[in-house]
């Protein structure tokens, strides 16, 4: 029999959601088989610290774990790591991990942290600094960047056309779209993915896009890898994607 992978898409603050999928997991009799996350943990959803906490208790608690590192768990570890907070060059000019679009407001909240109408970024990160456990802080600053195994490529937001798996750059791996999306070539590995958010699984010949909108309150989605074999684990069980 071919060796069990589950990966979870986008959280994004989503705490519920993480245990209910966990729970699925467990049901599906997937308790000590390895489960990686694909990023993104942080931002727009309510509970970012419960996330956080729940995952790093896992992997402290030696579950059979990996957790990949999307564009907003770095933006979150960016502005928190001392000694002062850095914007990410990737963001749109006027943005930065505390704009409204992007999610930061809900991730300090969750710490207990509010953004006033007026305050320079370095006291704001001073402020968060001291409400964010130090464990919290190590889960991101140890998180992966991709993960190879079984002929998959498991990755936050993809991988950069042409470029040998080995050589991809972080940029790339936490923050390409469309000239991702939009190339139908063998990469080397399937690759699995979330980072654009879709309304199902997206199941293409040379990937699959796992993120389906959690952070907007939309389903979180878990997909099981049996060989060759792919399903996506609802509540009432397995649907083969392929």
């Amino acid at each position: 029999m071919s060796e069990r992978i589950y990966a979870v898409g986008d959280i994004h603050g989503q705490r519920e959601m993480l245990d209910a999928a966990l729970k699925r997991i467990d049901n599906d009799g997937g308790g000590d088989a390895r489960i990686v996350f694909l990023g993104d943990y942080v931002d727009r959803g309510p509970d970012s610290a419960g996330v956080i906490g729940r995952l790093a208790d896992g992997l402290a608690g030696g579950r059979n774990w990996v957790c990949l590192k999307g564009n907003h768990d770095r933006l979150f570890e960016w502005f928190v790591a001392p000694p002062k907070p850095r914007n990410d060059p990737h963001l749109i000019i006027g943005y930065d991990w505390t704009h409204p679009n992007i999610g930061g407001r809900e991730t300090m909240a969750s710490y207990g942290v509010e953004v006033p109408d007026r305050i320079r970024s370095e006291h704001l990160a001073d402020q968060l600094r001291a409400a964010v456990p130090a464990d919290h802080l190590a889960f991101l600053q140890g998180l992966a960047i991709n993960h190879r195994e079984a002929g998959k490529f498991f990755v936050h937001a993809g991988v950069r056309p042409g470029v040998a798996l080995e050589a991809q750059a972080e940029d790339d791996m936490v923050w390409i779209r469309q000239e991702f999306l939009e190339d139908d070539t063998d990469h080397g590995a399937f690759v699995v993915h979330g980072h654009s958010p879709v309304d199902a699984p997206d199941l293409r010949a040379n990937r699959l896009n796992l993120d389906t909108g959690a952070g907007y309150g939309r389903p979180l989605t878990v997909a099981v890898f049996e060989g060759e074999t792919i399903f996506a684990l609802e509540t009432s069980g397995r649907v083969r994607l392929r």
